[in-house]
């Protein structure tokens, strides 16, 4: 039987949690994870190895003809590829991380990112999450979703996601006003980046017209993934068609 290939994009706002979805329904079919963080993170290894400034847009694009940056699936996640050495446990530095941030901003960077990651879904089984990866990125892949919840909702799952269960539910009365204020500073950001993402002029985040929009807002993790997990696998039954002419 012919494997099928098959892009899935993953699209949504802060705090939606598309890396989650992601990386369970990558290991869940046996798809590679794009992950576009790491890549940006390799890259910026790169340039931080080799006395590049991360700020000079063109040094970076002169960098990045030499370079090439490959994700492998894992049991644990990928492993990331960079000129054929592996430094999955190298890239999560905090001087990597800032300098990630960066190299990201300049549009010559993310165009040739853009054309990695398309090489990579071609003839592939792959999924990436982002904000413009069924508009921009992979506007004919296979399957789109654009995941999303309440601002509230997103912020309380983000606020979870930092702040320790026992130290939450154990919080002391001088505590809760700290607690508080954090929750408060999450939900702050979370607007804030919503604003931006969804105004800027390039790429805004939008759902795909032909995306599958889901309201996670009042579902557990558990049924967004059975529902997806269900998408995929009636994708996957489908007959594979060649497109030859």
């Amino acid at each position: 039987m012919t494997r099928r290939a098959c892009i899935i994009a993953i699209d949504g706002p802060a705090g939606a949690g598309k890396s989650t979805v992601a990386k369970h329904i990558a290991a869940h079919f046996g798809f590679l994870n794009l992950e576009t963080g790491a890549m940006y993170r390799a890259f910026a290894l790169k340039a931080l190895e080799t006395g590049v400034d991360v700020d000079d847009a063109a040094a970076l694009q002169r960098l990045a003809v030499e370079t090439a940056i490959k994700l492998e699936p894992a049991e644990a996640g990928n492993r990331v590829l960079l000129d054929g050495v592996d430094v999955t446990g190298r890239i999560r530095t905090a001087e990597v991380t800032q300098a990630a941030s960066r190299v990201s901003v300049h549009p010559a960077v993310r165009a040739w990112m853009v054309s990695l990651q398309r090489a990579m879904g071609k003839n592939a089984r792959v999924v990436m999450e982002g904000r413009d990866i069924g508009t921009v990125v992979f506007p004919h892949a296979d399957l789109k979703f654009f995941l999303d919840a309440s601002p509230e909702a997103r912020s309380q799952r983000r606020y979870e996601q930092t702040e320790p269960v026992a130290e939450r539910d154990g919080a002391r009365a001088e505590g809760r006003a700290r607690d508080a204020a954090k929750a408060a500073r999450i939900a702050k950001e979370l607007r804030e980046r919503d604003e931006r993402d969804r105004n800027r002029a390039e790429s805004p985040l939008r759902a795909a017209e032909d995306a599958i929009v889901i309201d996670s807002t009042n579902m557990t993790l558990n049924e967004v993934l059975k529902f997806i997990e269900d998408q995929v696998e009636e994708h996957l039954r489908l007959p594979v068609v060649s497109e030859e002419l």
